[in-house]
């Protein structure tokens, strides 16, 4: 009797189990269809978005089309706009007058040569551009707003040896304007943000810290592929830029080797990097850009 009622109570007891079991994993599978159908809307919403504050053109320089959102008198407002602040960043600007005089000189003959790089039948977009030299004699960089607003610090240009390499520098920086890369770029952030979000809904579940971490380093991976295309297509205007103002396009790779040289060997993987790693600028404009333009680089 004992041995029967056992039994009774162990297949009640399985009975329940399974029945348990089964209620987890059909609450699972619905939790699981629900973070789908969230971050599928989160992501139409997203798309919807962008296409409803963007257009799309195609591009008067390099021919490609593009999604944008802000027009040309747009774009030179709000570089204006940013000019002071990024000075204020960067130790405001350089007092080396002379300096300051050959930068813009550089800057100005690249630019008179811009409608050379226009598709056939297309019509020139009129940036008013203008060339900054900062104070700044630490960080190695040069950076180009929307509009027209160019900047090199002191520290790069001190390293640059000659016209030839700090029109490399300014000719790249012009290519990101006429290119129109921060307005594609400000385009697309909102969409992939929208992507990174439903990425972390997805992977996340109830864990908030987790879903922001998958966000972040899904948004991070997918905006810099942009970036690091928008430089290599800014690598090769600037070197046709250089061609047709009579500079010489080979010295864009002495600039590389000036990044190479200031990055020093810390390892960074370039696929989480915004800019391409020097060594793969510089195989590209070897076997690619310089070639393309019948340019030797023996």
């Amino acid at each position: 009797m004992s041995d029967s009622y056992s039994n009774q109570l162990g297949g009640s007891s399985g009975g329940r189990r399974r029945s348990v079991g089964r209620m987890v994993r059909g609450r699972s599978r619905m939790g699981c269809t629900t973070r789908i159908i969230i971050a599928l809307v989160i992501i139409g919403f997203a798309y919807v978005k962008m296409r409803m504050g963007s257009r799309e053109e195609v591009n008067p320089y390099t021919g490609d089309p593009q999604r944008i959102s802000l027009s040309p008198d747009q774009e030179h407002a709000l570089g204006l706009q940013a000019a002071g602040q990024m000075e204020a960043q960067h130790g405001g600007p350089s007092r080396d007058e002379r300096a300051t005089a050959r930068v813009n000189a550089v800057g100005l003959k690249l630019v008179q040569h811009i409608d050379k790089l226009l598709q056939p039948g297309a019509k020139s977009i009129k940036y008013e551009f203008a060339f900054h030299l900062l104070a700044d004699d630490q960080l190695i960089n040069a950076f180009a707003l929307p509009g027209g607003q160019v900047f090199i610090t002191e520290a790069l240009y001190g390293k640059v040896q000659n016209d030839d390499q700090l029109a490399g520098v300014l000719g790249h920086e012009i290519g990101h304007v006429i290119a129109r890369h921060s307005n594609e770029q400000m385009t697309k952030n909102g969409f992939l943000q929208g992507i990174g979000t439903a990425a972390g809904v997805l992977a996340g579940g109830d864990d908030l810290f987790s879903s922001q971490q998958v966000s972040g380093l899904v948004s991070h991976v997918l905006t810099t592929k942009y970036g690091r295309t928008d430089e290599l297509e800014s690598d090769e205007i600037g070197a046709r830029l250089m061609l047709h103002a009579g500079y010489d396009p080979r010295e864009i790779l002495g600039v590389m080797e000036i990044l190479k040289q200031a990055g020093g060997s810390g390892g960074q993987i370039e696929m989480l990097s915004t800019h391409p790693l020097p060594e793969s600028r510089i195989e590209r404009l070897k076997n690619e850009v310089l070639p393309g333009l019948g340019v030797s680089v023996e």
